[in-house]
């Protein structure tokens, strides 16, 4: 991505506190010693980049990175950049665990792939649409709340609107546990934040009709969700990354 150039421009869609982004960064300039590198954020949470400014003041080793942090959502981003008519064009852009809160995700794609430079590449992370995610989604979708921000969509999803779209791209999967066994055990305050993540409901676990959460605790530990090893039961997190080109 940075061959021959003289700078190297990332964009970060929904880069959070920036924990991921500094380490891209960090390995860019491994790749390109002494290239100056342009980053910039585009983050909705005005306390998420708070805490990435926080975290850029106490890292070393940053002196040939810009930093610039729009406080907006991908969407704002969009229309606003279309609103300029001047298209900045970007060497690597990511969007890590974020698609998920896009209206318009082929939109989205389509957009960012606009802004790619000469041999730059978009990498997404989601969740794999071979992980426990998947299934969880597909079966409860309905009988959980539609009222969230929250899109279920996985890697196939994205696969196929960039087919639809005619757009080149790798997909590698990455695998990936997340340990639920403290779902199983009542009256754990850890457990009714897990219950609320994987069911991306506020107070699950306090709200939930007994139907729906025996049929959840049934189905978590079953090998299409979860496996289970040393007597813990680690829900199947896979992820997927696609690297498109430009």
């Amino acid at each position: 991505i940075g061959d021959t150039k003289s700078e190297i421009k990332i964009l970060s869609i929904g880069g959070g506190a920036g924990e991921i982004d500094l380490q891209i960064v960090s390995k860019v300039q491994a790749q390109y010693p002494g290239v100056c590198i342009n980053n910039e954020v585009v983050e909705p949470s005005a306390e998420q980049i708070a805490k990435y400014k926080e975290l850029v003041a106490k890292t070393s080793n940053l002196e040939n990175v810009k930093f610039a942090w729009h406080n907006e959502t991908s969407s704002e981003y969009q229309r606003r950049m279309l609103e300029k008519k001047e298209v900045q064009k970007w060497d690597f852009i990511h969007m890590i665990q974020m698609l998920y809160y896009v209206k318009d995700i082929p939109a989205t794609l389509k957009f960012f792939h606009s802004l790619l430079g000469t041999n730059a590449k978009i990498l997404i992370i989601v969740v794999s649409g071979s992980s426990g995610w998947d299934k969880l989604w597909k079966k409860y979708r309905s009988r959980l709340p539609q009222d969230d921000l929250c899109l279920y969509v996985t890697s196939d999803d994205i696969t196929q609107m960039l087919d639809n779209l005619g757009l080149k791209y790798e997909c590698y999967d990455l695998l990936s546990t997340l340990d639920i066994s403290d779902c199983f055990t009542d009256g754990n305050e850890t457990a009714d934040l897990l219950w609320d993540f994987l069911t991306e409901t506020c107070n699950f676990n306090a709200t939930a009709p007994p139907d729906l959460k025996a049929e959840l605790v049934k189905d978590l530990q079953e090998p299409e969700f979860s496996t289970k090893k040393e007597g813990k039961v680690l829900f199947n997190n896979n992820l997927s990354f696609i690297v498109i080109g430009a």
